[in-house]
C-alpha cells in the first residue's frame, strides 16, 4: 500500500468531517427556534437545556474529529 494514502485519507476524512460540522452548526443557528419547539415537546427540554446539549454534542465531536482525524495525520506527516 502506497504510504501516502493514510495521510491524505486522514485529511480528506477530517475535512469532510469538519464540513458536516460547519453545515450542523449552520443549520442549528438558522433553525433554533422550530428545533427548539420539536424537542420541547418530544422530550419536556427547555431552551437552555438544549443550547447546551448542542453546543456540548458539538463541542466533542469537533474534538473527536481533532483527536481521530487531524492529530493522526500530523503524526503521520511528521514521520514522513
Amino acid at each position: 500500500m502506497n504510504t501516502a494514502f493514510w495521510p491524505n485519507f486522514l485529511l480528506w476524512c477530517a475535512v469532510l468531517n469538519y464540513g458536516l460540522l460547519l453545515l450542523g452548526f449552520a443549520a442549528y443557528a438558522k433553525f433554533r427556534e422550530p428545533i427548539q419547539r420539536l424537542h420541547g415537546r418530544w422530550f419536556a427540554l427547555s431552551p437552555s437545556a438544549l443550547d447546551a446539549s448542542a453546543y456540548l454534542i458539538f463541542g466533542l465531536y469537533k474534538i473527536a474529529i481533532w483527536m481521530l482525524l487531524i492529530v493522526p495525520y500530523i503524526v503521520l506527516c511528521c514521520l514522513r
